[in-house]
């Protein structure tokens, strides 16, 4: 079973609220949590992602298409980066998810689908 895990927060603000070590001893984490993926076959995918504040947000007004700068959101944290991995069942998808929130203090779990529903 395939699952995304989305973690949120805003880099820019965590360089400035935590101390260095902090910001180490996580990204030290996440480089030994994607190295247990990968060695138990499950990664399928990981990236973090830019600064928030260089997003763009790409939306169709009538016929045109228009782009403006910022996230689509407007909230104090978004996306910043995710996981898909493909596990066993949920259960070891909210163990993972669990070793991450630690960093987090809020992290996203969704299953990937096989494909769209059926209608």
């Amino acid at each position: 079973m395939k699952y995304m895990l989305m973690m949120f927060g805003d880099a820019g603000t965590m360089l400035e609220e935590q101390p260095k070590e902090w910001v180490r001893d996580m990204i030290a984490f996440m480089d030994s949590f994607n190295a247990e993926l990968v060695k138990n076959g499950e990664m399928v995918s990981a990236e973090g992602l830019d600064f928030p504040s260089k997003a763009k947000t790409v939306s169709l007004v009538g016929d045109q298409v228009v782009v403006t700068d910022g996230p689509f959101a407007e909230a104090k944290e978004s996306l910043a980066g995710f996981w898909i991995f493909d596990v066993a069942d949920e259960a070891r998808a909210v163990e993972l998810a669990g070793k991450v929130v630690v960093w987090a203090r809020r992290v996203e779990l969704r299953q990937v689908p096989a494909g769209p529903p059926e209608v």
